[in-house]
């Protein structure tokens, strides 16, 4: 499968309380030409990924309403487009909404971890697309079984394009889901909910970081 028909065909997915930033468009924040912009974003991030050859594919559960609903790349928000841009060696990534920035606290805990690791990695979810409860848009919620049997050859398909030799599982809902792959996974904790500081203490370990000092990565207060 080629990157440019991987894309189209997350594109295609729809299901009821599912945001596809792919192809759907919100009224309230989006861009005229929002799906589009985040089709290409995520087309340059993975010319980039495959291009860098990278070796570990980070996946976390859902996107999130703050992160990438918006921008269109896992656990990425608005604020750290750049990052994206300097960690991949890559330009062109460009802001899908109207308005101002929006930051999301677990892309900040994460992108934070990333330009320390200072290796190019691929971002990816579980289930690549923004589940939300069926009468408010921008909230989170889990992604059913279903949703994620519906949506696994996209994570198979993803994996068949990069070969990583390693998958990163951020949370245990990943962990789960991520266990009968067959390749290895080192599994670490959401930073979300109380775990940012096992978050940075596993990676660390993984990667072979030096450790930080509690006060040093404390981060401002912002939405999961």
């Amino acid at each position: 499968m080629s990157i440019a028909s991987f894309v189209r065909d997350l594109s295609e997915y729809s299901r009821e309380a599912v945001f596809n930033p792919y192809a759907d468009i919100c009224g309230d924040h989006d861009r005229v030409n929002a799906p589009a912009v985040r089709r290409r974003n995520l087309r340059l991030m993975l010319e980039a990924a495959q291009s860098a050859q990278v070796n570990a594919i980070w996946v976390a559960r859902d996107l999130g309403y703050r992160g990438g609903r918006r921008t269109g790349l896992a656990l990425t928000d608005e604020a750290h487009l750049a990052a994206v841009e300097a960690l991949l060696h890559l330009d062109g990534l460009q802001k899908a909404t109207k308005g101002a920035v929006v930051a999301e606290r677990t892309a900040t805990v994460v992108w934070d971890m990333l330009t320390r690791v200072g290796r190019p990695v691929m971002l990816w979810n579980v289930f690549p697309f923004h589940p939300h409860a069926s009468d408010d848009p921008m909230t989170n919620r889990s992604h059913t079984r279903r949703e994620r049997e519906e949506t696994l050859p996209f994570l198979l398909a993803l994996i068949d394009l990069l070969r990583p030799s390693k998958l990163i599982a951020i949370g245990r809902d990943s962990a789960d889901a991520l266990s009968d792959i067959g390749l290895p996974v080192v599994c670490v904790r959401h930073p979300s909910y109380g775990g940012q500081a096992d978050f940075i203490a596993q990676l660390e370990i993984a990667y072979g970081l030096a450790s930080r000092r509690p006060e040093q990565f404390k981060l401002p207060l912002l939405a999961d």
